[in-house]
């Protein structure tokens, strides 16, 4: 049988207690609310960008014409 290339999952994988699996899930979390808090802007910026803008259907009525 030949040899993978690359390791597979399960050979990647470190034995974590229940409690450290938590503290390092809690620690990643922490990080990503302060970044996600730190760059809220950027991220909104990002985002908006990225969204497709709104259907043209001329069947759809006005319900707040703009000035």
């Amino acid at each position: 049988m030949a040899q993978r290339k690359y390791p597979t999952e399960q050979q990647h994988q470190r034995a974590l207690s229940d409690q450290a699996a938590a503290y390092i899930a809690d620690a990643l979390m922490q990080l990503a609310l302060d970044f996600e808090n730190s760059h809220y802007a950027e991220i909104r910026r990002h985002n908006e960008a990225m969204a497709p803008g709104p259907d043209k259907d001329p069947r759809q009525l006005e319900l707040f014409p703009e000035i």
